[in-house]
């Protein structure tokens, strides 16, 4: 994984800490994907927390003239993705994290504290 990654991967969870995530995990995924090599995936207790987590995240990023290449979900807010190209944030609401399991499907990435 490359510095700047993990520079901006730094940047994104001080951010989704200062919105109280209830729970985020680092998954270095460089060698096993071309789209990123980073995925943090953090919970939210609801959707207004996500929302809020979200604009944290791109207020944050905003102000060192980051921006995302690609932003979904933040309308219905149960899953919120934030692409940043080396690294791509999904924000999911409580209920949606259980469900879809994203650390499941990616448990051959390595989980990382940043």
């Amino acid at each position: 994984m490359n510095t700047t990654a993990y520079t901006l991967g730094k940047q994104i969870i001080e951010a989704l800490q200062k919105k109280k995530a209830v729970h985020v995990e680092v998954l270095d995924v460089h060698e096993l994907t071309s789209l990123t090599d980073l995925f943090i995936i953090a919970v939210a207790s609801n959707v207004r927390q996500t929302q809020a987590m979200a604009d944290e995240v791109e207020e944050l990023l905003a102000e060192s003239g980051q921006y995302p290449i690609h932003k979904e979900g933040y309308q219905t807010a149960t899953w919120i993705l934030l692409d940043y190209g080396q690294v791509i944030v999904h924000i999911l609401e409580e209920e949606n994290a259980q469900f879809y399991g994203l650390s499941r499907l990616w448990k051959d990435a390595k989980s990382i504290e940043l």
